[in-house]
């Protein structure tokens, strides 16, 4: 089978070097690695998967050096205000942590970028969380200059130039003391769709994970620090084919499993199954053959492989994107004023 690169993703936790690291012990190995510093911890219902990756690690799994931090609340909903809160309330804590050693903060100049297109909706997240951010600017406006900036400008196909342009004027114009970009993300494991949130200290290269990668915005390109914030919106067709698969392969096993159990004989309707994921689709291999035992990457490189330069080679985002940009966009806000308020109050 021909290698492809289906790993294809914006977040460092799928990045292929992490995925093989998913048990207990291989986590424990992947912390003594060299160049790697992992750690995964819960806060609440929210887990925090701390990932410092120094110069031998960037040569050794290509990733960037820096600090990467995911926060994921699995059980996530749009209506889930408690979660929602607790997840705002992580991010505050972990953007204070990621900035402590950031100088001139309290009376220095914060820009924040949110870079999307606002006409796309799973591409709404950063534009729409400026949105929000506007109504602070007041607050840190003096007849000296203002403290906080804020700004959309859109994409390449909307004004006919780079993103990166656009963010470098306005950095060499207002000279900051530290940037704050906000984007959305792409997935390769559909349960982390608007679950998750990436914080990092590495910059970003928006849109890379669709494939469409323009140029870099990083400390190293702009001369400033460079906090990136980004919220998977989108998966890969692929993916999502590979996942509903599983979900039927699990499915029929637990039927088998059932099936073969006396109690399944108390069972007032053959429909009244719940899936067991830990179901033993060995049994299937005498009904699909064996790509039934082949791991999940494997059959996710298949379907890559399988619609390359097809229509059907898109990406998908959940039904409800509606609501989860208007409250991604609700969370980040909340998120920065309050650690603007405790930056800038701080003494």
């Amino acid at each position: 089978m021909e290698k492809l690169n289906f790993f294809r993703t914006d977040l460092l936790v799928e990045h292929e070097e992490m995925v093989r690291h998913r048990t207990e012990q291989e986590k424990e190995t992947l912390k003594k690695s060299n160049g790697v510093l992992f750690d995964e911890q819960r806060k609440g219902r929210v887990i925090v998967t701390s990932v410092t990756i120094d110069a031998e690690g960037e040569k050794r799994i290509g990733k960037k050096a820096g600090k990467y931090l995911t926060l994921t609340c699995p059980t996530l909903t749009p209506s889930d205000t408690d979660g929602l809160e607790e997840l705002t309330n992580v991010l505050k804590t972990k953007l204070a942590e990621m900035t402590a050693h950031i100088p001139n903060l309290q009376s220095g100049k914060i820009l924040l970028i949110g870079l999307g297109n606002r006409e796309v909706t799973p591409d709404a997240v950063g534009p729409l969380t400026m949105d929000r951010m506007k109504e602070i600017v007041p607050h840190y406006y003096s007849d000296e200059g203002s403290e906080l900036y804020v700004y959309a400008p859109g994409v390449t196909i909307q004004t006919g130039l780079e993103t990166a342009h656009f963010v470098n004027a306005i950095v060499t114009e207002i000279k900051p003391d530290l940037l704050i970009v906000v984007d959305a993300l792409a997935a390769r494991d559909s349960s982390r769709l608007c679950k998750t949130i990436q914080l990092t200290d590495t910059g970003i290269h928006p849109g890379s994970g669709v494939g469409n990668s323009r140029k870099e915005v990083s400390r190293e390109t702009l001369g400033v620090p460079v906090i990136a914030i980004g919220i998977p919106t989108v998966v890969d067709g692929p993916v999502l084919i590979a996942d509903a698969i599983n979900t039927l392969f699990n499915y029929i096993a637990t039927k088998i499993e059932e099936e073969n159990s006396p109690s399944s004989r108390l069972s007032v309707s053959p429909w009244l199954r719940s899936e067991n994921k830990n179901a033993d689709q060995s049994t299937l291999v005498p009904i699909f053959g064996d790509w039934t035992a082949w791991p999940h990457e494997e059959r996710v490189q298949l379907f890559e492989e399988v619609l390359a330069n097809h229509e059907l080679n898109t990406f998908i985002s959940p039904k409800e994107i509606d609501s989860w940009a208007y409250q991604y966009a609700d969370l980040l806000a909340t998120a920065v004023t309050d650690w603007m308020e405790t930056i800038k109050t701080s003494h």
